[in-house]
């Protein structure tokens, strides 16, 4: 359980490109999962303060595949600041309606190649009588060529909004489908182009009073993020853009809160009128658990509305001040896997305070096959993961075994602490290829331990990595520090820390036990 003592992020973590809804009394909202398994977590509210990770859309391996959801370091750009761009695969900027009874998501899968920059994009919807089982049917896809898809139920009709690539000079196009096939009912047209900013994308539209009120993110998902709005009497066009846009963007301020954009609407019982969006808390360039979800309110002035700026505190409509909120989990709908998991390779215990891992060669360093790891989104910006191994075998020895504790972005970017058996020594390494980072501090440990024990401590400045070698009442050791920099770029993913074993050797085994992630 996270608590903390502001509102925002509701969601904090590895959390971008939110979408939510109001059925019934209760909130529910999910965010984009690119390269992790399952994938499109779901969170719920009653009251936009505290919220439950109930389950995740993309909760059985036979629904697709992430194997393709590899890395990319694109080249510097304005919008990043100068600064090159890991952009990952997989599932992109999900949309979650609710229409008849039936839940809706959809979504998109990049896929990526070897040696092409371009992703082929593959757009799904899933959907779900009850989001409380967890149980999401199957992807029925549709054709588009583009991300961020948006669902639009208009009487009889249902009209998907995308972002048309290829970017930068984006485009928000619309089309009627067929919910059930996935099959185009209408020409594919392009309905608007935003008001000028790079990457038009994250459409969304809500009609109300009569106008077809049309949403979007320009400027690219880093430090010239924003959102634009533009309305119309006809779902195609044409839109006439807000007087006020950009509605919302924290670009040219000051604020701690960062990159606003990516955002979606939504009215609560009472008719009062939300935003979620995507940001990140931004202290002298350190950003480490990137892009998180954020509430504001929304505005209306006449016909038109404004999102208030995003702060980590929300001041609600009637002016009181909303608590402090809270973010728990369902057992075990948290754990996470790189794009396809082997799940045979991991053994839980009851309660899950215990892995036991099979290890494999694959290391974290790959780009496509799935490494023996299982981790958690890291929530708390100042925390600590701990994890030990009580039980050595001697069939270890020969098998260049390793295992210990990561924090994981992709397979450029990582942080680690483990144990090398073959050199009977506690490494700590930090690899960032997109910043030309890589260094390893090593310590042999004579006699060889019986046990151990690694723990990593986090602040906003800062990791932090130690070992024990006595589990009771231990003495811990600091191998390393990183500055949190070393692990901040205008990327799409966020951190997950974890434990991870790798070997040379088929069928050992390695017990965790004591595993706990803030």
């Amino acid at each position: 359980m996270a608590l903390r003592t502001s509102l925002n992020p509701i969601i904090p973590g590895f959390a971008p490109d939110p979408s939510a809804i109001h059925v019934d009394g209760w909130f529910f909202l999910v965010t984009s999962s690119f390269h992790l398994f399952p994938g499109l977590p779901i969170y719920a509210s009653q009251d936009l303060s505290s919220w439950r990770h109930i389950g995740n859309a993309i909760h059985r391996q036979t629904q697709l595949s992430l194997l393709k959801s590899r890395t990319i370091l694109s080249p510097p750009s304005p919008n990043t600041g100068g600064r090159i761009l890991p952009a990952t695969g997989g599932l992109y900027a999900p949309t979650i309606r609710h229409h008849a009874g039936t839940f809706y998501i959809v979504c998109t899968n990049a896929l990526r190649n070897e040696g092409e920059r371009r992703a082929k994009k593959e757009n799904f919807i899933l959907s779900t009588k009850d989001i409380w089982k967890g149980e999401w049917s199957d992807p029925i896809y549709f054709e588009f060529e583009g991300i961020d898809p948006s669902i639009t139920f208009d009487d009889d009709k249902v009209y998907i909004q995308g972002s048309a690539t290829p970017g930068p000079a984006t485009r928000i196009n619309n089309f009627e489908i067929d919910l059930k096939t996935g099959k185009k009912l209408s020409e594919e047209r392009t309905i608007w182009t935003g008001t000028g900013g790079v990457y038009p994308e994250g459409p969304h539209v809500f009609k109300w009073n009569g106008w077809y009120y049309l949403i979007i993110a320009e400027g690219g998902t880093h430090i010239s993020h924003s959102v634009t709005a533009a309305r119309s009497k006809s779902i195609w066009g044409p839109y006439q853009p807000a007087p006020n846009n950009p509605i919302l963007t924290a670009y040219g301020t000051n604020e701690y809160v960062q990159h606003t954009g990516h955002c979606d609407v939504f009215q609560d019982r009472d008719g009062h009128w939300w935003a979620v969006c995507l940001a990140v808390r931004k202290n002298e360039g350190r950003y480490p658990l990137s892009r998180e979800t954020f509430l504001t309110s929304v505005k209306w002035d006449g016909e038109w509305f404004q999102l208030e700026r995003v702060k980590l505190d929300v001041i609600d409509h009637f002016g009181v001040q909303f608590p402090s909120s809270v973010l728990q989990a369902a057992l075990g709908v948290d754990y996470l896997y790189i794009r396809d998991a082997h799940l045979d390779r991991y053994h839980f215990e009851e309660d899950s305070a215990a892995i036991t891992l099979t290890p494999t060669s694959v290391d974290l360093s790959a780009p496509e096959s799935s490494p023996t790891f299982v981790a958690k989104r890291q929530r708390a910006l100042q925390g600590k993961t701990t994890a030990a191994v009580y039980q050595f075998h001697d069939t270890w020895d020969s098998a260049k075994l390793k295992f210990g504790l990561a924090c994981y972005k992709d397979e450029h970017r990582y942080l680690r602490i483990y144990f090398d058996v073959a050199d009977s020594a506690v490494v700590f390494e930090v690899a960032n290829t997109a910043q030309g980072i890589a260094k390893t501090t090593r310590q042999v440990l004579d006699p060889a331990p019986e046990e151990l024990s690694f723990c990593v401590e986090y602040t906003e400045r800062e990791y932090r990595f130690l070992y024990a070698t006595v589990s009771s009442l231990p003495s811990w050791v600091s191998l390393a520090a990183v500055d949190t920099l070393e692990l901040t770029d205008p990327d799409f993913v966020g951190p997950i820390i974890g434990v991870f074993s790798v070997a040379d050797a088929d069928g050992l085994k390695v017990r965790f036990d004591g595993i706990h992630v803030d």
